[in-house]
């Protein structure tokens, strides 16, 4: 199926920008959906003349959503919150802004909605994050039956926030804390096999209603994962249990920030694992072999290390 022209919301962001590429390697026309459109310049090298086009969309904002999505094939929505700040709160986001999405693509005569949920997507689960998920998914759904959704484990690249964030830390710091023991497991996938099921997802029919979980080819402990990157950046660091209640003491403060390094939300995720459940449809049902981290990571880690464009 020819994807045509299609509306990617959150577009700018970290998963967005590999997405959009993988949607205009295709011929697509794609609308670029966030709310600075500014930020989303630097990928119309990515496309042919006009062929990228940055648009001003905030969720929270039904207008600017219904007339982002007017005349597109296809919707995309990658966006959501790591963290809240003001009216940028996960009910908004994750479940409102879900919502106005799929039903202006609905109104739009949309043939294909791809959404972005997380795996950890639960009514019941731990964090607000997770919980809000899960209800932005019965949203999408009810107002747009054959959407599909896509719930990735965390992602991995070279802009990603997770393990670039441990390597960051540990430039400045001796010791590294292992959240409630470091025993939570994830299942990281890479954003390029994010992108791929993307653009897959909106050119095979057979996905339409469809949920799909995302994970790369290994499992991995958070402790594992702290002490792969301490190997590729070649730093040695003390890595310390501390107790999930102590965490969320810290975390407490760390949400005062602008932009938290932590907050108690996430720690309460962090008390599920993260990875495939089991029968769940996944990466190999579309025909992609999901990469490994060892084989993509070491490329943006290495510049953490002493001597390296980071150190």
């Amino acid at each position: 199926m020819e994807i045509g022209t299609v509306t990617v919301f959150g577009g700018a962001g970290f998963i967005g920008g590999y997405v959009v590429r993988a949607l205009a390697k295709t011929g697509a026309a794609v609308k670029v959906a966030c709310r600075r459109p500014e930020e989303a310049m630097r990928l119309k090298p990515m496309g042919g003349v006009g062929q990228i086009t940055p648009f001003a969309a905030n969720l929270r904002d039904e207008a600017s959503v219904a007339a982002a999505v007017a005349g597109s094939d296809a919707v995309v929505n990658l966006v959501g919150l790591l963290y809240e700040r003001g009216a940028q709160s996960f009910e908004a986001v994750h479940v409102e802004g879900a919502r106005r999405v799929a039903l202006s693509a609905k109104a739009a005569g949309a043939k294909r909605l791809v959404h972005l949920s997380a795996i950890g997507a639960d009514h019941a689960a731990p964090g607000k994050y997770g919980r809000t998920k899960a209800a932005g998914e019965d949203e999408v759904r009810a107002a747009f039956p054959d959407a599909t959704i896509l719930r990735p484990s965390v992602v991995f690249g070279a802009e990603d926030s997770f393990l670039n964030l441990f390597a960051r830390l540990a430039r400045f710091t001796p010791v590294l804390p292992l959240v409630g023991g470091g025993a939570t497991r994830f299942q990281p996938v890479y954003v390029c096999d994010v992108a791929e099921t993307v653009r897959r997802c909106l050119e095979d029919p057979a996905t339409k209603g469809r949920i799909y979980e995302l994970g790369g080819p290994r499992v991995y402990t958070f402790k594992a994962l702290l002490e792969y990157v301490m190997a590729e950046t070649r730093r040695r660091r003390l890595l310390v249990p501390v107790p999930f209640c102590v965490m969320a003491v810290q975390a407490f403060f760390l949400e005062l920030l602008p932009k938290p390094l932590l907050t108690r939300d996430q720690i309460n995720m962090l008390k599920r694992d993260n990875v495939v459940a089991e029968g769940a449809l996944t990466l190999a049902d579309l025909g992609i072999a999901p990469a490994a981290l060892e084989a993509i990571a070491p490329g943006y880690l290495a510049w953490y290390r002493r001597g390296g464009g980071r150190s």
